[in-house]
């Protein structure tokens, strides 16, 4: 009988975590395309092409979600308009910041996000 009682748990405690692991996926990929939305918005535009390059690869599997944003079209802009860096002519670009305020958005959303969905059981 005592078995029956633990097999029982086993099967709840189951649930809860597939519960969870699909919330927490489901929010990641959610706030990783709320952060592509909002690159494609304050992106530097010159020509249009770097803003519209703004993609999210998503890789699932058991027990983990990772969502990964980048620019599929122009991916060698993103350093060079972040960062300052030398001019042919001598002097220093002006940096750009548009990566970094949003990465610290989605992170901050997301933690909330998997705190609430913990707390709320998915």
């Amino acid at each position: 009988m005592a078995n029956k009682g633990i097999l029982e748990i086993k099967d709840i405690l189951n649930e809860y975590s597939n519960d969870i692991q699909e919330a927490i996926t489901k929010d990641a990929q959610d706030v990783a395309k709320e952060a592509v939305s909002e690159l494609k918005n304050t992106s530097p535009k010159l020509t249009g092409s770097y803003r519209k390059g703004w993609r999210v690869k998503t890789d699932k599997g058991k027990g983990f979600v990772e969502c990964i944003v980048h620019n599929a079209t122009n991916y060698q802009l993103t350093h060079l308009l972040e960062k300052p860096h030398l001019k042919r002519n001598g002097g220093l670009t002006i940096p750009k910041v548009h990566i970094y305020p949003v990465e610290q958005k989605a992170v901050k959303q997301y933690e909330t996000d998997v705190e609430n969905i913990i707390k709320n059981g998915g």
